[in-house]
């Protein structure tokens, strides 16, 4: 009924918004702050050419009456508690006079006075009063008993002590849901009648709504920095953006793809309003791209998107790269062709033929000039001790030896006592079978890498060699010398990493039994301890927890901040959790970020068998907070999760706790007057609740106390055996009841 009705077609007069006022830009100004400089500019109004508010009463020339009061931007349109002010101006409310021979009138010096908050429900009660008695409440709803009295009367009207208690009340109800960052001029026309009064009432109109420029709905949106502008099409990383106000509640980040043709695809960052930070700062998670097997890295934009009004930021580039499959090179390391015993065999004769390029020698003996490319490539060896040799299989090397020997190769005393003992540890071998027998006399070349730094303990490992890494491990731990089995590869690998990683156990427990350093840390900071809690199964994670010296690693951060605990969870391995709460892994660490725990990502994830294991079998603390105290509840509100607000509810979160991001903002531009009117009505600001970020009326009746009703059965986790699903079932109905 407030519409304009210009659009229908009306035989006599009606009225018409012919100028509709700025949405954005202007201030609603306390009262202390005086009056405003200007008025309400009109929605065309440039610098040069100025325009306001103006409506024009259609199919009528004569004298009128138009009335100008302030309503809400809903549906079923309120009186405002706000007040005009200006010329022709009072009581809230502005009566302007149209001339016989004008058809239009403006509005040129309409200001806003923002009402305190103390007196929100006082002044809307004395608008409500006062729109009744004139007859001014046509079009809009006060209390329905009242909103039936809207014909004309006569005026002014006298209120009955029943319709002053329904006012009293309708205003107290009002207030409680006003929206004191947005409204609506609604123009209402009166020509005269028989008696020269002002009372033939015209169908009343409605502006578009005027957004108060101090309110975070109403300024523009604009993305000012982001730390990062391109992910992987797996999505998932963290971003931090910096923007100018927001409110975190009416917040979206926007990532989109277009052509020619129009859009083609569109996904949203993922947090919840804790992650909002002061109205400024939004941390977020990238979403995943619509093709994971992307093959080059495309373009596509992110933008800020308000909810309510579906405004945008202007756009901004974000490039997906392709995923990255073999992060940790072991594959690539896996294709490299493997040497066999015939590259070093060749058919020439003599041992010339044993390596690449080496040619045929004499087949006899003949002194030092026999096999003389052999005896000049060992000596080289021994003086420079390259890696080359370290390229020959053991079984090669010892041929060497013995063909040198075979020749009658005259040799320095050094590199005869060397043959010497290569020579015995032949023997050894020939006779116990004991790889570790020709290893052993192997020392010097142990340390020697290769083009990506790895030893050849790295490569046993790399290639799946168990026996040839349990032989070298003993070996290597058994002698004196360089720490070999704690040696990094360029990715600042051990060979402990890269058991882990490839999850071969018995390298694990080989590894461990030489006594390996488990502390060291790859290039993200990761000890095996983290790696392992990052894994789907547990075995290798258990086997490496039966160490005391890793099992007192469980609270130690990766660079990311994040300790094995916290990873396990962000993999959603419900039974590397279990592994790590068995070995008396802290529940309660924080990660370094922002201070989340273990139950905190359980709750971001959505995943209700990790943060029933937590609480259940951990003892986790409900209530434990982040850096801005906000509780696994806040988020699981946040984010609309009825089940997840069911189980901590159950566990005893607290719906009240107030966290420390404030529950409204002050105008920063208050003067001293206002801001003790403010510090009266509100004492102090308050944090925020769980109750404060339900957004759906299930999370809000569940906050309150109500008993959860699920829909649907309760599925166990993967792997879990009959006697663990009952002990699950059971548990899960003593929490939920």
């Amino acid at each position: 009924m407030y519409f304009c009705i210009s659009s229908f077609a009306v035989d006599g007069p009606y009225l018409r918004i012919v100028e509709q006022p700025k949405q954005r830009g202007f201030r609603f100004r306390y009262g202390c702050e005086g009056p405003s400089h200007g008025g309400l500019p009109g929605a065309t109004s440039e610098k040069n050419r100025k325009s306001y508010p103006q409506v024009k009463i259609c199919n009528y020339q004569g004298a009128a009456r138009v009335v100008v009061q302030l309503v809400t931007n809903t549906v079923k349109p309120h009186l405002h508690a706000h007040s005009l002010v200006g010329k022709q101006c009072d009581k809230g409310i502005c009566i302007a006079d149209l001339q016989p021979k004008d058809s239009s009138i403006s509005f040129p010096n309409l200001g806003i006075l923002h009402v305190t908050k103390k007196n929100v429900s006082k002044v809307l009660e004395e608008r409500m009063i006062e729109a009744y008695r004139m007859g001014y409440n046509y079009g809009i709803s006060i209390h329905p008993e009242i909103d039936v009295l809207q014909g004309e009367v006569r005026v002014p009207r006298e209120l009955t002590d029943a319709e002053r208690n329904l006012i009293s009340s309708a205003s107290i109800h009002q207030s409680k849901e006003m929206d004191l960052s947005v409204v609506r001029l609604m123009f209402t026309a009166f020509l005269p009648d028989s008696d020269g009064g002002f009372s033939r009432r015209l169908e009343p109109v409605i502006s578009d709504p005027i957004f108060d420029s101090k309110a975070p709905n109403a300024s523009n949106l604009k993305i000012v920095r982001m730390d990062r502008t391109a992910g992987c099409v797996t999505g998932g990383e963290e971003v931090y953006l910096l923007c100018d106000k927001v409110q975190k509640d009416d917040i979206q980040v926007r990532f989109y793809e277009d052509d020619e043709s129009g859009l083609t695809w569109e996904a949203y960052g993922d947090f919840s309003p804790t992650d909002v930070h002061r109205q400024f700062a939004i941390v977020f998670k990238t979403p995943k791209y619509r093709d994971q097997n992307l093959q080059k890295p495309i373009s596509v934009f992110v933008q800020l998107k308000r909810k309510s009004d579906n405004e945008t930021s202007e756009p901004k580039p974000f490039t997906y790269h392709p995923q990255i499959i073999d992060k940790e090179e072991v594959q690539r390391k896996r294709q490299k062709t493997l040497p066999n015993f015939q590259d070093y065999s060749g058919a020439g004769g003599g041992a010339g033929g044993m390596f690449r390029g080496g040619g045929g020698g004499s087949t006899a003996g003949g002194g030092p000039s026999g096999g003389g490319g052999v005896f000049q490539l060992w000596s080289n060896w021994a003086k420079t001790q390259t890696s080359f040799i370290l390229l020959v299989d053991i079984s090669v090397l010892m041929c060497v030896f013995v063909c040198l020997l075979f020749l009658g190769c005259v040799l320095e005393p050094h590199l005869a006592e060397l043959a010497g003992r290569q020579a015995q540890a032949l023997f050894h071998f020939a006779v116990s079978g004991d790889a570790r027998m020709l290893l052993a006399p192997q020392r010097p070349l142990m340390t020697t890498q290769d083009e990506n730094g790895d030893t050849g303990l790295h490569l046993g490992v790399i290639h799946s060699q168990t026996d040839a890494v349990r032989n070298l491990a003993q070996v290597i731990s058994a002698l004196p010398g360089e720490d070999v089995l704690n040696m990094r590869n360029d990715l600042y690998q051990t060979p402990l990493h890269l058991a882990v990683l490839t999850q071969q156990k018995e390298a694990v427990e080989a590894l461990l039994e030489a006594e390996v350093d488990v502390t060291l840390t790859d290039r993200h900071g990761n000890t095996a301890l983290h790696l392992a809690a990052q894994q789907k199964e547990d075995s290798v994670l258990r086997l490496l927890l039966k160490h005391k010296s890793v099992a007192q690693l469980t609270s130690i951060p990766n660079t990311a901040g994040l300790c094995p605990l916290h990873l396990a969870v962000q993999a959603n391995s419900l039974s590397c959790v279990r592994a790590l709460l068995d070995a008396g892994a802290d529940v309660e660490v924080q990660e370094l970020t922002c201070g989340r725990t273990a139950l905190h990502l359980a709750t971001e994830l959505g995943n209700l068998s990790l943060a029933g294991c937590l609480l259940l079998e951990g003892n986790a603390y409900v209530d434990s907070v982040t850096y801005n105290g906000s509780t696994p509840l806040h988020t699981a509100a946040g984010r609309d999760s009825t089940k997840l607000c069911a189980i901590l509810m159950a566990a005893g979160a607290d719906p009240h706790k107030e966290n420390f991001e404030p529950l409204f903002f002050k105008d920063d531009e208050l003067c001293g007057t206002c801001e003790e009117e403010e510090e009266e009505d509100e004492g102090y600001i308050p944090g925020t609740t769980p109750l404060n970020m339900a957004t759906s009326p299930e999370v809000y009746d569940i906050l309150n106390g109500e008993e959860y009703q699920p829909t649907t059965i309760v599925v166990p986790p993967q792997g879990m055996n009959s006697e663990t699903n009952i002990n699950y079932h059971s548990k899960n109905q003593r929490i939920l009841k």
